[in-house]
């Protein structure tokens, strides 16, 4: 089954056009979301090692595979 996204994101961050690793903007990104915030971050590929990165730093996810070169994960605090 297939999970919509798009909804109720209120930070969308396409890092597929970012030159070099995502990782920093990812974690700016995170560090300025509120408790009551969504991310919605748009990949090249499934972003599987910042999935316990996220863990670690109390936050949940759903990733979603769009096309071969199209993820869609969305983030938010831990409940």
């Amino acid at each position: 089954m297939s999970v919509d996204l798009n909804t109720d994101a209120d930070v969308v961050l396409d890092v597929r056009e970012i030159d070099g690793q995502p990782f920093d903007p990812i974690m700016t990104a995170l560090g300025e979301l509120s408790e009551a915030e969504t991310l919605l971050l748009i990949n090249s590929f499934e972003p599987e090692p910042l999935y316990e990165v996220l863990t670690e730093r109390g936050f949940e996810y759903e990733t979603e595979q769009r096309d071969p070169d199209h993820w869609r994960v969305r983030i938010e605090h831990a409940r």
